[in-house]
């Protein structure tokens, strides 16, 4: 199949561009740890194959008079040294949304949300580096769940714009109550705080299991319950009392569909501690029973439906895209992040046929720079072990460190590496107030 000189955005990415600027935009960081260093010119031949395969990344962000659409690169993407994860500037990268990074015995992958969402980058990635060890070692490795194989052809259906196959007739989206938000020294610009958390996964899920919660679940629950020992603490006279997440669920298996581009929705779950504080137990109830309320087919798909009606609406779609897109980032700053206290978002487990195992001594995943809330929590797990990332924009990890004593008081220990400084660097201003994203009539899609 030959993919398509140009496609429009997903229902889930329209908003992306308006709201990216010099210093923010929606970016995931994955990586790979080998068991030897990586060889950088068969990384770049096999990222060329793998390229082939994955039609729907080979795009670039472009502009009409409405909307924005991805047009059809030509080029071959290479890889180059590991960069910072920070917004980079596409023309500079070939016009690729997307860097494949190598130093050590890692490959990383920073993708721009436009393109797709984690289980498209995650299942990306471990094809590019399954067609590396193939290249390197000879490895026989079978594809499956997050492999493809790559002298398949590309599939239509993996281009498919799911949101519009699965959109209902009539939608509507829930009323959201403004979320609390941890306080702290925000970092420089381009500077993103990360710390690993490493647990046994294995005991994590006994423990999640014993509560009759999933993992997810029981994460989210004592994520929750570090936000209130933070609020806690937290010296402000007037603060508020809803204490959020924004959890990202994976729309492919409810739903049936084969797509690599953007598939995913999202629940909040949560409570309210205005009239006091709630125990970890009552905490771990409420999300289980809110997260198996609202992930069923039948509330995501009144949420898709809402969501495209707006893509639709004939008002909507006729004004210039010189107004749409400050109006667009305008409400993304209102509203935005406003609704959630933390993001915490879980690819699952990881698991690899056996010869590329034999090779993969680590799996990560990153959120980026969040625009308002202090931070967010990505994780998966691989090999035994639950790695968590919590990237924070903030200098202070005083949620961090409530989550580790949570989880250790439900004995759960974990191997913790701090791997940017946590300290506020020279300058840094303490509860920065909002500044408003500049963005110029004709300023280029791809200025940073």
């Amino acid at each position: 199949m030959k993919a398509p000189e140009w496609i429009r955005l997903d229902n889930a990415s329209i908003i992306y561009p308006s709201c990216r600027t010099k210093n923010y935009a929606t970016l995931y960081r994955m990586a790979v740890a080998l068991d030897e260093p990586v060889n950088t010119a068969l990384l770049d031949a096999a990222l060329r194959t793998t390229a082939k395969r994955f039609p729907g990344l080979c795009y670039t962000l472009d502009k009409g008079v409405f909307w924005w659409f991805l047009r059809r690169l030509e080029n071959a993407p290479v890889s180059g040294p590991i960069p910072a994860h920070r917004p980079f500037n596409f023309r500079r990268n070939g016009g690729y949304m997307f860097k494949v990074g190598a130093g050590g015995n890692r490959i990383t992958l920073d993708m721009f949300h436009v393109l797709t969402d984690g289980t498209g980058g995650m299942t990306f990635l471990l094809t590019l580096t399954a067609e590396y060890l193939k290249l390197r070692y000879g490895s026989d490795i079978p594809a499956g769940k997050w492999i493809l194989d790559t002298a398949q052809e590309p599939q239509a259906a993996e281009l498919e714009d799911s949101f519009d196959a699965f959109s209902g007739k009539k939608g509507s989206l829930d009323r959201e109550q403004r979320a609390y938000h941890v306080r702290g020294t925000v970092v420089g610009r381009g500077e993103l705080n990360d710390i690993k958390m490493s647990f046994p996964s294995a005991a994590v899920r006994a423990r999640a299991e014993a509560s009759g919660a999933t993992v997810t679940e029981f994460l989210a629950a004592v994520m929750i319950h570090s936000l209130q020992q933070v609020r806690e603490a937290d010296p402000r006279s007037r603060k508020r009392a809803s204490l959020k997440l924004e959890i990202p669920v994976n729309l492919r298996p409810i739903f049936g569909s084969a797509t690599l581009r953007n598939f995913s929705s999202y629940v909040h779950v949560g409570t309210d501690v205005g009239n006091g504080p709630m125990t970890f137990p009552e905490i771990l109830e409420e999300v289980k029973q809110q997260k198996r309320l609202f992930v069923n087919a039948r509330r995501l798909t009144t949420r898709i439906a809402a969501n495209v009606a707006l893509e639709d609406n004939l008002a909507i779609r006729c004004l210039p895209i010189f107004i749409k897109r400050p109006a667009i980032n305008i409400i993304n700053r209102l509203k935005g992040e406003n609704y959630c206290s933390q993001v915490l978002s879980n690819l699952g487990n990881l698991v690899l046929p056996e010869a590329m195992a034999a090779h993969v001594r680590d799996i990560d995943f990153m959120l980026g720079r969040t625009r308002q809330r202090s931070g967010s929590v990505a994780c998966l797990s691989y090999g035994g072990r639950l790695n968590l990332h919590f990237s924070r924009r903030i200098a202070e990890s005083d949620f961090e460190d409530a989550f580790l004593r949570q989880m250790a008081s439900l004995g759960l220990e974990a191997a913790v590496e701090h791997l940017t400084p946590s300290r506020a660097p020279e300058g840094a201003e303490k509860n920065r107030p909002m500044r408003w994203a500049k963005v110029g009539l004709f300023q280029p899609y791809f200025a940073i």
